[in-house]
This record gives C-alpha cells, structure tokens and sequence, in this order.
C-alpha cells in the first residue's frame, strides 16, 4: 500500500482505498507493517535457526500493532508534505478489517525484535527511496 499511496502523491493520479465501511475507528481496513530491513533480519535470524536445529519452522514477522489504510496515508502526507488523492471503492471479498502478526515466536525464539518499524520510520525510508529512485530515473532517461 505504502508504495502505491507515495506514487499517488508524487503523480496525482489517486489512490484507491478498497472500502471505508469496515468495523474500524476509520472504517478503513487495519494491517501491520514492517520495514524491509527488520524482515530481512527476520528471514537472516529463521536461517539461523534452520542451520542450527536441522528442522524447519513458520514464525510470524511483525510489529503486532496494527495501522489503517488512512492512518498510513495521513503519516505519508505529513512526512511528504504533500496530499494523497484518493477514491474509495468497493472492499475485496473476503477481506478481513484487520490482519495484525503475533510475533511472539520469532522474538522468543529467534529473538527478532523490529528496529526499523515505525510507521514513521517505514514511510520516511519509503519516502527517501521513491523520490531517490524518481530522480535517478528521470536523470537516466535524459
């Protein structure tokens, strides 16, 4: 979601928030959300494991707190300082009001901890990455 909201502020062609009727405080879908980096040290630490205890095993990577889809689209615009059109259409079949990980395995067991995710943290890096990578590209293209 992050990635496309950030392209809708940067184009101006909106986003769309698939429902605003669920069971949440803003009646947008609540999901969890993790920087890159704390899941690459996730998968580094599950490799670990993997070589040491010779036996494979499912572990949940996230924060265990959840953000709705306008909540991140309001930390986007206050970390862009710029506006994220929107449209609102209909919510996806089946999809559930909120998907939160307990990660209570992989900090026990792995003892990963997510040092990078914030929501700030996660769309500031976002942020930095699609402005530098817009600017490479249009450097590129000349």
């Amino acid at each position: 979601m992050i990635p496309v909201a950030i392209e809708a502020s940067l184009t101006g062609v909106p986003f769309t928030i698939f429902g605003d009727d669920y069971p949440t405080n803003d009646g947008t879908a609540v999901r969890d959300y993790v920087h890159v980096q704390d899941l690459a040290a996730g998968h580094l630490l599950a490799l670990k494991y993997l070589l040491q205890n010779r036996q494979s095993r499912a572990f949940n990577l996230g924060t265990g707190q959840g953000h709705s889809v306008r909540q991140v689209m309001e930390m986007i615009e206050c970390v862009a300082q710029r506006r994220v059109p929107y449209k609102v259409a209909e919510r996806c079949p089946g999809d559930p009001p909120v998907l939160v990980a307990d990660a209570r395995a992989a900090r026990e067991e792995l003892e990963w901890v997510p040092v990078s995710s914030s929501l700030q943290q996660i769309v500031q890096s976002a942020w930095a990455w699609h402005t530098r990578e817009r600017k490479f590209t249009a450097s590129a293209a000349r």
